[in-house]
Protein backbone atom coordinates (compact mmCIF):
# COMPACT_ATOMS: atom_id res chain seq x y z
CA UNK A 1 0.00 0.00 0.00
CA UNK A 2 1.58 3.31 -1.10
CA UNK A 3 2.19 6.06 1.11
CA UNK A 4 -0.30 8.49 0.34
CA UNK A 5 -2.75 5.90 0.69
CA UNK A 6 -1.80 4.71 4.74
CA UNK A 7 -2.62 8.72 4.89
CA UNK A 8 -5.49 8.84 3.79
CA UNK A 9 -6.51 5.62 5.75
CA UNK A 10 -5.08 6.91 9.33
CA UNK A 11 -5.61 10.27 9.34
CA UNK A 12 -8.79 12.79 8.71
CA UNK A 13 -8.35 14.97 5.25
CA UNK A 14 -7.06 17.87 6.99
CA UNK A 15 -3.81 15.88 8.35
CA UNK A 16 -3.14 14.52 4.97
CA UNK A 17 -2.87 17.61 3.66
CA UNK A 18 -0.68 19.13 6.44
CA UNK A 19 1.80 16.25 6.52
CA UNK A 20 1.93 15.99 2.93
CA UNK A 21 3.10 19.54 2.42
CA UNK A 22 5.16 19.73 5.47
CA UNK A 23 7.35 16.89 3.82
CA UNK A 24 7.47 18.81 0.61
CA UNK A 25 8.31 21.70 2.41
CA UNK A 26 11.17 20.51 4.15
CA UNK A 27 12.20 18.26 0.84
CA UNK A 28 12.16 21.57 -1.23
CA UNK A 29 14.09 23.49 0.98
CA UNK A 30 16.72 20.39 1.97
CA UNK A 31 16.98 20.65 -2.26
CA UNK A 32 17.47 24.67 -2.51
CA UNK A 33 20.12 24.35 0.60
CA UNK A 34 22.10 22.21 -2.12
CA UNK A 35 21.59 24.50 -5.42
CA UNK A 36 23.76 26.78 -6.48
CA UNK A 37 23.65 29.72 -4.89
CA UNK A 38 24.71 31.98 -7.71
CA UNK A 39 21.47 30.24 -9.60
CA UNK A 40 19.07 30.66 -6.93
CA UNK A 41 19.37 34.06 -6.84
CA UNK A 42 19.34 34.40 -10.83
CA UNK A 43 16.32 32.12 -10.47
CA UNK A 44 14.49 34.05 -8.28
CA UNK A 45 15.21 37.67 -10.22
CA UNK A 46 13.90 35.62 -13.21
CA UNK A 47 10.57 35.00 -11.68
CA UNK A 48 9.95 38.15 -10.34
CA UNK A 49 11.04 39.94 -13.71
CA UNK A 50 8.60 37.32 -15.73
CA UNK A 51 5.46 38.74 -13.90
CA UNK A 52 5.45 41.34 -15.73
CA UNK A 53 6.76 40.33 -19.56
CA UNK A 54 5.50 39.29 -22.14
CA UNK A 55 5.70 35.52 -23.42
CA UNK A 56 8.40 36.82 -25.96
CA UNK A 57 10.06 38.83 -23.29
CA UNK A 58 10.44 35.75 -20.72
CA UNK A 59 11.99 34.02 -23.88
CA UNK A 60 14.72 36.62 -24.57
CA UNK A 61 15.53 36.99 -21.07
CA UNK A 62 15.73 33.08 -20.39
CA UNK A 63 17.86 32.77 -23.54
CA UNK A 64 20.46 35.21 -21.94
CA UNK A 65 20.38 33.84 -18.69
CA UNK A 66 20.80 30.15 -20.42
CA UNK A 67 23.39 31.58 -23.03
CA UNK A 68 25.47 33.11 -19.86
CA UNK A 69 25.14 30.26 -17.99
CA UNK A 70 26.95 27.60 -20.38
CA UNK A 71 29.28 30.13 -21.28
CA UNK A 72 30.89 30.18 -18.26
CA UNK A 73 32.40 33.67 -18.32
CA UNK A 74 30.75 34.98 -14.78
CA UNK A 75 30.12 31.26 -12.97
CA UNK A 76 31.70 28.22 -13.29
CA UNK A 77 28.87 26.60 -11.52
CA UNK A 78 26.62 25.11 -14.35
CA UNK A 79 29.92 22.89 -14.72
CA UNK A 80 30.74 22.34 -11.43
CA UNK A 81 27.37 20.94 -10.88
CA UNK A 82 27.57 19.19 -13.94
CA UNK A 83 30.99 17.73 -12.67
CA UNK A 84 29.60 16.43 -9.09
CA UNK A 85 26.55 15.03 -9.99
CA UNK A 86 27.00 13.31 -13.67
CA UNK A 87 31.25 13.07 -13.73
CA UNK A 88 32.57 12.53 -10.47
CA UNK A 89 29.26 11.51 -9.01
CA UNK A 90 30.50 12.91 -5.37
CA UNK A 91 27.77 14.56 -5.09
CA UNK A 92 29.45 17.65 -3.51
CA UNK A 93 29.80 20.61 -5.90
CA UNK A 94 32.30 23.46 -4.88
CA UNK A 95 29.96 26.48 -5.40
CA UNK A 96 31.94 29.96 -5.98
CA UNK A 97 30.99 32.02 -4.12
CA UNK A 98 29.47 29.18 -1.49
CA UNK A 99 26.96 31.02 0.30
CA UNK A 100 23.81 33.31 -0.56
CA UNK A 101 24.98 36.73 0.94
CA UNK A 102 28.42 36.22 -0.59
CA UNK A 103 26.50 36.32 -4.35
CA UNK A 104 26.41 39.95 -4.99
CA UNK A 105 23.29 42.26 -7.26
CA UNK A 106 25.91 43.44 -10.19
CA UNK A 107 26.54 39.75 -10.29
CA UNK A 108 22.81 38.43 -10.76
CA UNK A 109 22.60 41.42 -12.90
CA UNK A 110 25.44 39.68 -15.58
CA UNK A 111 23.03 37.44 -16.73
CA UNK A 112 20.04 39.66 -18.04
CA UNK A 113 22.47 41.60 -19.98
CA UNK A 114 23.27 41.28 -23.82
CA UNK A 115 25.95 38.77 -24.96
CA UNK A 116 29.08 41.14 -25.56
CA UNK A 117 30.20 39.10 -28.43
CA UNK A 118 29.80 39.38 -32.13
CA UNK A 119 29.62 36.15 -32.94
CA UNK A 120 26.49 35.39 -30.29
CA UNK A 121 23.26 36.40 -31.33
CA UNK A 122 20.31 37.84 -29.17
CA UNK A 123 17.08 36.24 -29.25
CA UNK A 124 15.40 37.47 -32.36
CA UNK A 125 11.33 36.53 -32.66
CA UNK A 126 10.16 36.53 -36.12
CA UNK A 127 8.03 39.12 -37.42
CA UNK A 128 4.82 38.06 -39.03
CA UNK A 129 3.50 39.75 -42.22
CA UNK A 130 -0.09 40.21 -42.05
CA UNK A 131 -2.08 41.81 -45.04
CA UNK A 132 1.34 43.53 -46.06
CA UNK A 133 2.03 44.73 -42.35
CA UNK A 134 4.61 42.99 -40.42
CA UNK A 135 3.82 43.02 -36.89
CA UNK A 136 5.65 41.75 -33.79
CA UNK A 137 5.70 37.95 -32.95
CA UNK A 138 2.37 36.93 -30.72
CA UNK A 139 4.39 35.79 -28.26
Amino acid sequence: MSFITNYYLLCQQEQVHSSLADEWVAATVQSLKKASPTSLKITLRSIREGRTQTAGECLRREYRMASHVVRGHFSRDFFEGSRAILIDKDQNPKWMPPRLEQVHEEAVEQYFSRIDDPQWEDLNLPTISYHGRNIGSKL
